[in-house]
């Protein structure tokens, strides 16, 4: 959770942000997006650095894990000796490159909130209770059709000091890794039917209707396991005009 930002940071921001946006897509949000307030002291302002040592800087770098990614990484219910609390779910889709093909042998991971809408992180304040049964966080690697699958527990909302009675939908932050960690992106999936779509500015900031419902996951009642979890599918598509929006910048 972000902490408040003082009014005056705000108003020395949104006053400095250049009118040129030339550099960012146009098909993607500011990434100064003033009703999304952390943006505007977070978002980049200096230019690109160069690294003379692409290698030794990926070698330096944050790594995927300590371990390899095994079986039981992507059901974020079973990683523990008692069961978690909430509504279970199986999330499924593929990863396509702009053409619809597969992108396969992708690292895939997801970090989320309880049932709850609780994060098991030290700055999440929030007065919903953490279950010692879910962790929130899961990983896998795209099959020969890119198809990826998490079982895990459907995220409740959650309150956030964005602005006076903010709340986030229930979501899902989903990372993608390439060949490297330099190639990362970083994306949210949202669920069918979210009242709560209106009112949150991170999804208000992809003014695009279509790009919009692209990070809206639909329910696939075939895709739900019996007396067991709920089936919903998400594809995420790396580029092209159907591409899944990413979260650049932030």
């Amino acid at each position: 959770m972000s902490e408040p930002l003082q009014q005056a940071d705000i108003d020395h921001e949104i006053a400095a942000v250049s009118a040129d946006r030339a550099d960012v897509r146009s098909d993607h949000p500011a990434r100064d997006y003033a009703p999304y307030r952390s943006t505007l002291l977070r978002h980049p302002r200096q230019p690109l650095v160069a690294i003379k040592d692409p290698e030794a800087a990926e070698l330096a770098g944050p790594v995927f894990g300590v371990t390899d990614v095994t079986p039981l990484d992507n059901d974020l219910t079973q990683q523990h000796v008692g069961e978690p609390l909430g509504e279970r779910i199986t999330v499924r889709g593929r990863v396509l490159d702009r053409d619809g093909h597969p992108v396969r042998g992708q690292l895939v991971e997801i970090w989320q909130a309880n049932a709850s809408g609780r994060y098991l992180h030290q700055r999440d304040d929030h007065s919903a209770p953490l279950d010692p049964n879910f962790t929130g966080v899961g990983r896998c690697l795209t099959d020969d059709d890119g198809a990826y699958l998490f079982t895990t527990i459907k995220p409740g909302p959650y309150p956030w000091r964005n602005h006076a009675n903010a709340w986030r939908p229930a979501h899902i932050h989903f990372s993608l890794f390439g060949a490297a960690f330099t190639q990362r992106l970083v994306t949210q999936m949202y669920f069918p039917g979210d009242p709560l779509f209106p009112y949150d500015p991170i999804m208000q900031s992809v003014t695009d209707e279509r790009a919009r419902q692209r990070l809206v996951s639909s329910y696939v009642h075939d895709l739900s396991v019996p007396e067991w979890s709920l089936g919903y599918r998400w594809d995420i598509v790396l580029d092209g005009p159907a591409a899944t929006w990413m979260e650049e910048g932030r």
